[in-house]
């Protein structure tokens, strides 16, 4: 495998985690991890945060 698809599957894999954030803050969805029920808030940080890399994994597969 080389860089240029590693870097697409990997830019793909965090847009579909991202698309999947995005379906749990739309959808109301709660998520309970040990007894505990995770917040909307941690949705909208890890939907920014893979966003991020998955917008900066196809900017670096454009060069």
């Amino acid at each position: 495998m080389n860089i240029k698809s590693y870097i697409t599957i990997t830019a793909a894999v965090f847009s579909a985690v991202a698309l999947l954030h995005l379906m749990r803050i739309i959808l109301g969805e709660s998520v309970i991890i040990g007894g505990w029920d995770l917040p909307g808030s941690f949705n909208w940080v890890g939907m920014v945060i893979t966003a991020f890399l998955a917008y900066q994994g196809f900017r670096l597969n454009k060069d």
